[in-house]
């Protein structure tokens, strides 16, 4: 086994029960782990086409940002270049004023997937990370107030930190009762569970891949729940979701 290998593409190559016992094997035989500080976490995909992210899965956020609960799940989508990791900057550009953070879960696709139905949605998934959709509220609030497409405001470098780690299946048995978390500087801004979707992860699977191939790598993020808020240069976040980790990532505001 490749130690800098894509951990999607590991699964893919060796399944889940091999590459468990090989990981083993490599603990086991390790002299020291690495202390978190002296890692370098990148994103826990090396290859990803598409970030499908839903918007308004649960109510009071919705509520809160006064709008309808809709229909049917809403998606837009984020660039692979937003993506970044654990322990790294979240760095807006100069023409935004007003981030806002979204703790979500994310599912990592596994396989590649067209089509599939509800009942089936567990054979898409290679496991689960968290991701904060970063938002430069400010931007998104006037296109909206254009009609015009956000996917700007939701889509800059470093906009899409995910990690720090792949949890896979075995480790997430009910991806539908988890709880999240986000806190700023020791605060806590958001907190619910995932059993409050709209749509759970069945349905999002389902309507994604209606007409859509999804790919290994891709991630899903599954919405993200009441308590955005303003950030300021140098807060820190950490958005955590129960049995998947917590990412931590501080804020940069560019000023020119």
């Amino acid at each position: 086994m490749r130690a800098g290998d894509d951990p999607v593409a590991l699964l893919g190559e060796y399944g889940l029960d091999r590459l468990t016992d090989e990981v083993n094997r490599l603990w086991a035989g390790a002299r020291e782990l690495l202390h978190e500080s002296s890692v370098v976490f990148e994103p826990p995909v090396a290859t990803c086409t598409k970030i499908c992210c839903l918007a308004l899965n649960y109510v009071a956020h919705a509520e809160e940002s006064g709008l309808e609960v809709p229909p049917e799940p809403v998606l837009f989508f984020k660039p692979p270049s937003a993506l970044t990791g654990h322990n790294r900057p979240v760095t807006a550009p100069a023409r935004t004023k007003h981030l806002e953070h979204e703790v979500e879960l994310a599912v990592v696709v596994g396989s590649t997937v067209r089509d599939l139905p509800a009942e089936r949605w567990r054979e898409a998934v290679a496991g689960y990370t968290v991701i904060n959709d970063m938002t430069a509220r400010d931007l998104q609030l006037a296109n909206i107030a254009r009609n015009a497409p956000w996917d700007q405001a939701k889509g800059f470098d470093t906009f899409a930190p995910a990690g720090p780690y792949l949890a896979t299946v075995d480790e997430v048995p009910d991806p539908q009762n988890l709880e999240l978390t986000l806190e700023v500087d020791g605060e806590v801004r958001q907190r619910a569970n995932t059993k409050q979707m709209v749509f759970g992860i069945p349905e999002l699977v389902a309507d994604l891949s209606d007409g859509m191939t999804l790919l290994p790598g891709d991630l899903v993020a599954t919405g993200t729940i009441a308590g955005i808020a303003p950030l300021k240069e140098g807060d820190v976040m950490r958005a955590t979701v129960q049995g998947v980790g917590t990412l931590i990532n501080r804020v940069d505001f560019r000023s020119a």
